[in-house]
């Protein structure tokens, strides 16, 4: 009796599943690793373009204070992006993964998961944020009477509405690269960016809607950016799509995906927490400092303006961690873990090579950079801004190792070190540097917490990651 043919569909799907393996498993590590980063670090660098885009046009199209007054929101912003990464990274992880060990099945579930989660959540936080929007904006740290709060007010509200768009459209891209279409993610960004870039002119200087106008723009395109990764996702292209169908909630797949995106949660929750109290100390110690009435508002925004340079530096950084997450997640499955180090280690210099040609700019250049954002500001802002700039990225070079580091853990089955390593910089180290100095220096003190955070947790990585690496060599 003949054998009957295979499903077309199936066959399908199981042959581009063997194909994204043979790749993740047998082609050239360094090879590899260009392809999956190249497409991650332009995505990044074009995601961050949502904030940076909005800063620019609302310094230029507003004013500096309103400039200060999108920094105050941004730990609120931040918060999005952790509980993102929560479910799509982890997920991410879990994909590439079950992929590596052969169960395609547990590999959808992740992702019909990953879908429900970032969901509920994003709801949540709207829902959430528009009820208690003014006791969550009255904790942000801007002086009693800022100007700077009543734009964060009218620009956060905006926002919210399309924290659900954001939350899925981030966190589903992070799925898309782990099944092997690097390129599906950074064509996501690429629309999402692209909108905003062209609808804040628009909405900014021609309908002059001030910073109104910059939140319509940013969620408007982050609605487009996630119809098209669901699109992708629903499609045949995909090596798991999604199936809403075959939803089945599990409480084990939601603590394996969480547990998976714990790290990079904390370490986004953290900065949070980091960016709020940074933000009380401009307001607290900037009057003082600055020698001007709202010398806490242009302390913000000068903060602002440096944390916009440093994102501009570190999102290839995070590109290269994620270009990198399915290879040595695939191959740590497989147990090839001569391709693990393999890796790591490249991805650790090249890195390293872009924090440093980073932190040389900022040296050589904070000037113009402050420029970029404010062509007409404040003697004040022109004085403090490059000052704060060159302090804060003065030990950028190692925020690479320590960030790829960290992610090693997770692939290598410990978690928990690598909740401690994203923790250590933001959260042991900074936060007390920030009080303690603040309390001896005033805003100098706060500014330099940054970089002495960095070396501190630049040793205490390295100790923990050379262990690590030599039960690797071990092993292979």
């Amino acid at each position: 009796m003949p054998k009957p043919n295979p499903d077309p569909i199936e066959f399908r799907v199981e042959r581009i599943v063997t194909n994204v393996a043979d790749q993740l498993g047998t082609e050239p590590v360094p090879k590899l690793l260009l392809r999956f980063s190249l497409p991650a670090i332009t995505g990044m660098l074009v995601n961050a373009l949502y904030n940076i885009v909005d800063r620019i046009f609302v310094g230029r199209g507003v004013d500096e204070v309103a400039l200060g007054g999108l920094s105050l929101v941004l730990p609120l912003m931040i918060i999005f992006m952790a509980f993102a990464m929560l479910f799509g990274m982890g997920a991410a992880n879990m994909i590439s993964m079950r992929l590596g060990e052969g169960k395609r099945g547990d590999a959808e579930q992740a992702l019909n998961h990953c879908f429900w989660l970032l969901m509920i959540c994003g709801a949540i936080i709207m829902a959430a944020g528009l009820i208690f929007m003014d006791p969550i904006l009255s904790r942000l740290g801007a002086q009693e009477g800022s100007t700077a709060l009543e734009y964060s007010r009218r620009y956060f509200q905006i926002i919210l509405y399309g924290s659900i768009f954001s939350m899925v459209g981030f966190g589903f891209s992070h799925c898309t690269r782990a099944q092997g279409f690097p390129k599906v993610t950074m064509v996501s960004m690429f629309i999402g960016a692209g909108l905003n870039t062209i609808l804040d002119p628009i909405f900014i200087f021609v309908f002059k809607w001030g910073v109104e106008g910059a939140a319509w723009a940013t969620i408007i395109s982050q609605l487009v950016s996630a119809i098209w990764i669901l699109y992708f996702s629903f499609s045949d292209r995909a090596v798991i799509r999604l199936n809403l169908k075959k939803f089945r909630l599990s409480p084990a797949i939601t603590w394996q995906i969480m547990v998976f995106g714990s790290s990079q949660f904390l370490l986004q929750l953290i900065m949070s927490g980091v960016q709020l109290l940074m933000n009380n100390s401009m307001g607290k110690y900037g009057a003082a400092a600055l020698g001007v009435e709202n010398g806490g508002d242009i302390a913000l925004t000068g903060m602002n303006i440096a944390g916009s340079i440093t994102m501009v530096i570190m999102m290839p950084i995070f590109g290269i961690n994620q270009g990198a997450q399915p290879i040595l997640g695939y191959n740590y499955g497989a147990k090839h873990f001569r391709r693990v180090l393999q890796a790591y280690l490249l991805a650790i210099g090249a890195a390293t090579g872009i924090c440093l040609v980073g932190t040389i700019f900022t040296q050589i250049f904070p000037v113009a950079l402050v420029y970029a954002f404010t062509p007409d500001g404040s003697p004040a802002l022109l004085e403090f801004a490059p000052w704060a700039m060159r302090i804060t990225t003065l030990l950028l070079p190692v925020a690479g190792f320590q960030i790829v580091s960290s992610n090693v853990f997770v692939v290598t089955g410990r978690p928990k070190t690598s909740i401690l390593l994203s923790m250590l910089r933001q959260f042991i180290v900074l936060i007390p540097c920030i009080l303690i100095f603040g309390r001896l220096w005033g805003l100098r003190g706060v500014i330099a917490a940054t970089p002495v955070a960095d070396g501190f947790s630049f040793i205490v990585t390295g100790i923990l990651i050379f262990f690590e690496l030599k039960k690797l060599r071990a092993a292979s």
